[in-house]
Formats: structure tokens, C-alpha cells, sequence
């Protein structure tokens, strides 16, 4: 048995993995990254990549069925799914050999192959042990399921829903998170007859209670479906379809039924238990700096409790690379980590909802919606929504929340406006371009600081 000795071994070459590879190469240190499939992992390949690519596609579908209504003659003659295939996967290709490329600078050890933590610092590939200062788990997340529903044929997670190689005609989600209203928005662009099942009683349910009603105002006029407050009971597939049952006796016939009831840790199989790594509900616990439970071992990305995007994973790496480095990074404040949904309209969201903040703040939290529609930009977008600021009782606003088109890029201005803690008189007197969506947040802290501009009382 070989063993190999570096400063740091990584377990995991995704977001988190890979953020943390190249920043420790950054900072002298040497480096050994252990990916048992592709550099990038689930966001480059099966995740947030190809999904937004195919949510591009689906945009400009709907822009061109809609094209007459600005004076554009174009016409609308299907989908040619090979071809949205091969763009969604060219984007990949040439990311992936970017990154390929990028750790060939940086100089870190790539090796394929499955991992196994096998204690203290060793993480043990194909019989050959690598061994270093220290280690860092970072093996991500996998599509989860319901207990007694398995995946196969017809029923579908997100990795099988992005290779499909035709467009079904009709599709059940289950799910109303991020991953099902991703998908439901992609086909019903596609001209797909979608019906979305959540049990929770709103779609994006982990969001403020505005951006769900929102999102579904503008589901309903796409002739998306859903069934918000009900619980599946179960899918019986054969060669025609499948058919999903729900709790209030009600059937729904479909091609195909898209499971995305969310992302499960991947970490069993990776000898973390038997290595002696504090493990709940699947997930790797870790302190607020990203340690485990067990001494030079840190873990980063989906595997650790809290929001699995992939931002935030990349982030967690590059701390954890400088926090072994000795730079005593600061500690990532997990509300502060922006949150967006790529469907048509998209949700953004940063910091605390309005029913987070009166639980942490009492009931004197203040909040201001401005609706787009008193915004240029949005109107020529031709684009409904709003952006709602949650302010603390004599504090800052301490939560940002947007619907619209294309609000997505707004979030990283609300991201710095939450970060240092801004009070409305702080951001009321920055300059918003014009006519640009930004000034709809411009607009929205002129009027919470007590000087409403283009709003109506």
C-alpha cells in the first residue's frame, strides 16, 4: 500500500471541494483533491449549470411566442430538444475544461477515484493512502426520494429530467422548492402541461410569504398548476404513463413524474461513521469554523447542516483553506448567503424573512413591498413583482426579498446592503441608474426612510 503525504487532502472536488483546492494552492500549500466522477461535481454537471441553461432556453421560447407583442415578427415552431441538448451541454464542456485547466495551475494533485475516510488525516483511493496535515470531507449531496417511492422509468430526479432527450407532453413535480418550480417553469416554457404537488401550503416555502404569493399569481397565468397543502400517496407507473395519487383521493395522470423533494448528504459509504465523524440525520456536524468533531478534520458544502447551494459550499472552501492557513478568516453568517430561484418570474432573497425577524425581533419589525410595476426597466421587460425589505425595531434592514425577471442580479447589492448591517437612510442616498431594475431597490429604501418617490400611498 502506496501513501502519499501532502498538506491538505480534500475528499470532494465540487464547489466546496475545489474553492478550497485552489485557495490553499494559493497560499503555498500543497495540495491533493480526490473526485471519484468530474471536477465541478453536481453544479457543473447535473445541477445549477445545465438547469439555468435550459432555463435560458425556455426564456427565449417565451420571448419568442411573445415577440409580437413589442413589434418583433417572429414565429414560434417548437422546441428542438437535441439542440437545447448540445447548447446546455457545450456550456458545460467548456466550463468544465476551465476548471480542468485552473487546477493544473494551481498545481493541485488530482486523483480519480471513490475516497475512504479512513481516520486521522488519511483518506485511502484504489489501495493508495494520502495522508495530510489536514483533511477536508466534501462529498456533496444526491437527489433524495420518499420512503417507498423509488426512482426508475418514469419517475424521475433532476439528474434523469436533464438528460431527457424529448419533451413529454404532460409532467407531475412533486415538490414546490427551488428544484421542482426550476423544472415546472423549463417545461411549461417548453409547452408542457405541468402540475407541481407540494404538501407544505405554499410554494418556495422556505421563502418570505410574499415571494410565494407572487411566484404563484404568476404560475396561474402561465397555466402552471399546483396543488399547494397536500401529501402524495403514491405513483403506479406502466408503458403509457405514470399515475400519481394524492392524500385527497385525487389522480393525476402524467408522462413522467419528476421527484425534487430536495438533496440528501452524501455521506454514507465514505467511512466517515466508522472513522469516528459526529454524524445527525445523515448530515457531517461541524462548529461554526467548519471543524468536525474530530482534530484537523474540517467539512464544507451539502454535507454540513444548512442551505445546499453551491455559493455557499465555495465559500466554506475558501475559509476552511484559510482558516488552515492561519489567516483566522471570519466566521460566514449563514442568513447573510443569497438565495435565488431561476424560474420565470425568479425569487431572490437575502437575510431574514418578515416571520423570521418578528420571531427574533418581536412584532415591531417593520417591512415596505415596491411593486415593479412603478419600475421602467420592468415594464419594458414587460415583467410584474416587487421587492420587499424587512427592517429590524430601530436596526437595519436585515431582510431582502425580490420577484421578477431577472432579479436574480439584484442580489448582490442586497447582499452588501444586509451584510453591513445598512439602515434605510444609509442606502436612500445611492444613485440608481436609470432605468435599470436596481432602482426598484432604490426606490423601495427611499421609502422606507420616509421619502417615497414613485409610489403609491
Amino acid at each position: 500500500m502506496t501513501d502519499t503525504s501532502a498538506d491538505l487532502v480534500i475528499l470532494g472536488g465540487g464547489s466546496g471541494g475545489y474553492a478550497a483546492a485552489f485557495r490553499a494552492a494559493e497560499l503555498g500549500l500543497s495540495v491533493t483533491l480526490i473526485e471519484k466522477d468530474k471536477l465541478g461535481g453536481t453544479c457543473l454537471h447535473r445541477g445549477c449549470i445545465p438547469t439555468k441553461a435550459l432555463l435560458h432556453a425556455a426564456e427565449v421560447a417565451d420571448e419568442t411566442r411573445e415577440a409580437e407583442a413589442v413589434g418583433v415578427k417572429a414565429a414560434f415552431e417548437g422546441i428542438d430538444i437535441a439542440g437545447v441538448n448540445k447548447y446546455k451541454d457545450g456550456i458545460v464542456a467548456r466550463l468544465y475544461k476551465g476548471l480542468q485547466g485552473l487546477a493544473k495551475a494551481h498545481k493541485v494533485n488530482l486523483v480519480e477515484g471513490s475516497g475512504t475516510f479512513v481516520g486521522g488525516t488519511t483518506v485511502e483511493v484504489d489501495g493508495t493512502r494520502y495522508t495530510g496535515k489536514n483533511v477536508i470531507l466534501a462529498t456533496g449531496s444526491y437527489s433524495r426520494t420518499l420512503p417507498g417511492l423509488e426512482l426508475g422509468g418514469r419517475i424521475i430526479a433532476s439528474e434523469q429530467a436533464l438528460a431527457l432527450d424529448y419533451v413529454p407532453k404532460k409532467v407531475v413535480v412533486l415538490g414546490g422548492g427551488v428544484i421542482g418550480v426550476e423544472f415546472a417553469s423549463v417545461w411549461a416554457s417548453f409547452g408542457v402541461d405541468v402540475t407541481i404537488v407540494e404538501a407544505l401550503p405554499r410554494l418556495v416555502p422556505n421563502e418570505d410569504e410574499f415571494a410565494s404569493k407572487q411566484l404563484e399569481r404568476a404560475f396561474r397565468r402561465r397555466k402552471i398548476a399546483f396543488k399547494t397543502g397536500v401529501k402524495f400517496t403514491g405513483a403506479k407507473q406502466d408503458d403509457n404513463g405514470v399515475s400519481v395519487s394524492l392524500e385527497s383521493g385525487e389522480t393525476i395522470d402524467a408522462d413522467l413524474l419528476l421527484v425534487a423533494v430536495g438533496r440528501g448528504p452524501n455521506s454514507a459509504g465514505h467511512g466517515y461513521e466508522e472513522a469516528g465523524v459526529k454524524i445527525e440525520r445523515g448530515f457531517v456536524l461541524t462548529d461554526d469554523r467548519l471543524r468536525t468533531n474530530l482534530p484537523n478534520v474540517y467539512a464544507v458544502g451539502d454535507i454540513v447542516p444548512g442551505l445546499q447551494l453551491a455559493h455557499r459550499g465555495f465559500q466554506q472552501g475558501i475559509f476552511v483553506a484559510e482558516e488552515i492557513a492561519g489567516l483566522n478568516p471570519r466566521v460566514i453568517d449563514e442568513s447573510g448567503i443569497p438565495r435565488v430561484t431561476y424560474s420565470h418570474p425568479e425569487v431572490a432573497s437575502v437575510g431574514l424573512t418578515e416571520s423570521q425577524a418578528k420571531d427574533k425581533y418581536g412584532s415591531d419589525v417593520t417591512t415596505f413591498t415596491y411593486d415593479l410595476g412603478g419600475n421602467g426597466k420592468s415594464q419594458i421587460l414587460k415583467t410584474s413583482g416587487g421587492v420587499k425589505l424587512v427592517k429590524a425595531p430601530d436596526g437595519p434592514v436585515v431582510g431582502v426579498h425580490m420577484v421578477g425577471d431577472r432579479v436574480g442580479e439584484l442580489i448582490g447589492e442586497a447582499q452588501l446592503i444586509y451584510s453591513w448591517e445598512a439602515f434605510p437612510e444609509d442606502v436612500a442616498p445611492l444613485i440608481h441608474a436609470h432605468p435599470t431594475q436596481t432602482e426598484a431597490l432604490g426606490e423601495a429604501f427611499l421609502a422606507l426612510a420616509g421619502k417615497p418617490l414613485h409610489v403609491h400611498s
